[in-house]
């Protein structure tokens, strides 16, 4: 099977400034590939939908991934998917309700297949696309910097457990949603879940430190200027919480948003 990509600018805070849209297809067959994350609609991804859409599906709804679903969908007829148990989201985020749901393990009729991933953490609702080696992987992975998992749509303990599950698969490449291909999967992966352990530490030793709420841990957490991104950075520092509490390394009240190491 054959995996194209378009680079689509988009309204993002990804530093790219723009969305990967890819189309899995099989080569000299005009039946219908698989469009995931089409994310708003230019000249080159019309081209790209001219060739054959039979299914659309998406890594997850944040809106920078979802902005053609419906246009595409109207005009080819394909088959929407959505993960099961979030049609709801799904219809609100982009505009159509899905034709059929999926679960982990699913396999998406194009081609010999392409099967469904769960690897939820940057959102609730992530997952992943595995066509024969490789893996479009959405929000999960990134060429350079980080992911953003932020309260309260993130779950940092999810990621992690996505990225070590993806880690175990060994991927051929990695096809991310914003940024150039990863042809060192288990690299990438190692340096995101080392990325996110590292913070965590620093998390943690500001919370020992004496720092009670989520801002005065953030500011000293990270060693760097913040100012630009502090809104994510604190939702980051949420979800470390999140999951510190959920590991009874410490108490955390998400009402008074007080937190203090056990």
């Amino acid at each position: 099977m054959h995996v194209t990509r378009v680079s689509v600018p988009v309204s993002t805070r990804a530093p790219t400034g723009a969305t990967n849209a890819y189309l899995v297809s099989v080569a000299a067959r005009r039946d219908g590939g698989l469009l995931i994350d089409p994310a708003a609609r230019t000249a080159e991804l019309d081209a790209l939908v001219e060739s054959g859409v039979a299914h659309i599906a998406v890594t997850h709804t944040h809106r920078d991934h979802v902005g053609a679903v419906a246009d595409y969908a109207r005009e080819t007829g394909a088959t929407v998917w959505c993960r099961r148990g979030r049609e709801r989201v799904f219809a609100d985020a982009t505009g159509v309700s899905p034709d059929r749901t999926f679960v982990e393990g699913t396999t998406i009729p194009v081609g010999s297949g392409v099967e469904v991933l769960d690897t939820p953490g940057h959102a609730r609702d992530h997952a992943s696309f595995v066509v024969g080696d490789d893996c479009i992987c959405g929000d999960l992975a990134v060429a350079e910097g980080s992911v953003v998992v932020g309260a309260p749509d993130g779950d940092m303990r999810a990621y992690l457990v996505a990225l070590r599950r993806l880690h175990a698969r060994n991927p051929n490449r990695l096809l991310p949603g914003h940024g150039p291909e990863i042809t060192d999967s288990r690299a990438t992966l190692a340096r995101l879940v080392a990325h996110r352990n590292d913070r965590e530490a620093s998390v943690l030793d500001a919370i020992r430190a004496g720092n009670e709420t989520p801002d005065a841990v953030a500011d000293a957490a990270y060693d760097k200027d913040i100012t630009g991104v502090y809104d994510l950075a604190r939702a980051t520092v949420v979800a470390h919480i999140e999951k510190l509490a959920a590991e009874r390394r410490v108490c955390w009240d998400p009402e008074t948003e007080r937190v203090v190491a056990v």
